[in-house]
This record gives C-alpha cells, structure tokens and sequence, in this order.
C-alpha cells in the first residue's frame, strides 16, 4: 500500500498530461527542448552545488559505470542477433540502461531508510543524471535521423547544457562561490519545475502513443533488461564491494527502479526510437510495482 501511494503522485501527473495532450494537441518535441535545455540544467547545477563530494562517490560511479556498460553490451548482443538498425539499438539502450532514481527511487529509499539513506540515494541520483547527460545523448544523438557516427553524437554531447550545469555546479562548491539569495531562489524556482514538467510532458508523448505500432519484442526486452536483469547485475556487483550493508541494499533497490523519464525527453528530442522509449517507461513503471515489491523483500 505504501508503495503504491509513492507511485500515486507519478501515476496522477502522468495522467495530467496524457489528458492536456488529447484536449491541446500539444508539439511535445518543443516541450522536450524547454526541459533539457533550461530546466535541467538548473536542477542539475543545484544538486551538484550544494551535494558535498565524499570517497563513497567512487564506488558508486564505478557501480553505475559498471552497471550501464554490461546492459550496454547485453543490447549490442541481441541487436546484433536480431538484426536491429543503430536507431533501434539506441532506442533500446535508452530504454534498458537508465534508471528512474530520481522521482521513484529517492523517495522509495526514503520510505524504507529514512533519512539515513538519502545520502546515497542523492549520490545515485547526481551520478546517473551526469550518465544520462552524456552516455544518454551519446547514443540518442548516435541513433537520431542525422546522427549515425561518434563525431556527430560527441559534438551533441558538448551543446547539452546540462553538462556545463554539472560542471559549472561543482566549480562553485569547490570555490566556495556563495550565490546571492535571490538568484538561489530563482534557481530553485527552476530547478523545483523541472521533474513535473518532466512527467507532464512524458504522460503528454504517452498520448501519442499506437498500441498497433508497439514494439512488442523490444518492449519485452527493455522489460525483463530494466526491471530482472539489472537488480541481478546490480547485486553481483556490489556483492564485494567494500560498503555497508544499507548502502549495498539501496544500489541494487535503485537499479531495479523502471527506465529513467528523463531518457523520454532525450529521445523525444533527438527522434530516437521515442514511441519505444516512452512506452518502456510507462510499462517499466506499472509493471515495477510488481518486481520492487519482490526485490525489497529479497534483498533486506
């Protein structure tokens, strides 16, 4: 019950959008380029401005590293097998290798740690937000109609202002750079909109969506990738490392988490596979109150 009253507020604002979508007949790419160039890089700045930097920040970037690179590779396999294009193989990467720890997993952790592990749920969060800034767009950019070589995904990497906001974040916090009050609170402002603009835009490209033009192998794929295989790979992984056991259960209950919102926004606006990506976040997010449930209980 608990659970499902975490997921009830992302259920709702999904809803919110798919509706003003029906009624509006909104350009949800226009959308999409709102959120990843002004809003994100804001929230992305304040998290990596006033998130202090600790030695735990090694493992868990090497775990989330590790974690990405192996589901990666797994999707490089089974395109290979299945004869999918670099526009598919990359749509499906968007779909499988992401998390959604931000608006699902920081607030799980929260409900089943209390304060003590939202230090690490934070760390999580920062570090996957800077994956997806940029082996996220690496590889939309890579499967996008006018992308299809590394020169021109890594020349999409360096025009993503989210990056520049991680950068520009964490110059700040080691210089000890104070911001005036009112320019913090127009950050926050900002900052504060950006994930329910987020998902109001994801439930809106929901609306789009044809059952008949569905993917279903794919979708199967990014399912049992995202939500069995990566706990799985997340708990081998960390079965050794040199962390407390808490902070050991969080990894493997946040890589369980379904596939990131912000990978829809991504693939939205580099037309990489989005009908794909946004259905594997919404079928990810139903099907997880399932698997977390199984997960939590096999882990604590």
């Amino acid at each position: 019950m608990s659970i499902i009253s975490i997921m009830l507020p992302i259920f709702f604002v999904f809803g919110v959008g798919y509706f003003a979508q029906r009624l509006l007949k909104l350009d949800t790419n226009i959308l999409s380029k709102l959120v990843i160039y002004v809003m994100v890089p804001f929230l992305v700045f304040r998290t990596f401005y006033e998130q202090p930097i600790n030695t735990s920040y090694g493992y868990l970037a090497l775990y989330l590293i590790g974690l990405c690179t192996v589901i990666i590779v797994m999707v490089s396999v089974l395109s290979k097998v299945n004869g999918y294009s670099e526009p598919e193989r990359s749509g499906l990467i968007l779909a499988s290798a992401f998390m959604n720890n931000g608006n699902y997993g920081t607030p799980l952790i929260f409900f089943l740690f209390g304060a003590a592990g939202m230090e690490t749920a934070i760390i999580l969060m920062v570090i996957q937000q800077l994956l997806m800034s940029t082996l996220g767009v690496y590889y939309a950019a890579k499967g996008s109609p006018e992308g299809g070589d590394v020169s021109a995904a890594l020349k999409s990497i360096k025009r993503m202002p989210m990056v520049y906001g991680a950068m520009i974040g964490l110059a700040f916090q080691y210089l000890r750079i104070p911001l005036e009050k009112g320019i913090m609170e127009g950050v926050d402002f900002i900052a504060d909109a950006a994930i329910p603009v987020i998902m109001i835009t994801l439930g809106m490209q929901l609306a789009n969506i044809r059952v008949k033009e569905v993917d279903w192998k794919k979708l199967s794929t990014a399912l049992i990738l995202k939500l069995i295989g990566a706990p799985i790979i997340a708990a081998l992984f960390v079965w050794h490392m040199p962390l407390d056991e808490m902070t050991k259960q969080i990894m493997i209950i946040m890589a369980a988490t379904p596939t990131a919102a912000n990978t829809t926004m991504i693939a939205i606006q580099f037309q990489t596979e989005p009908q794909n990506v946004s259905t594997a976040t919404l079928v990810t997010t139903v099907v997880s109150l399932i698997t977390i449930p199984l997960v939590i209980q096999l882990t604590m």
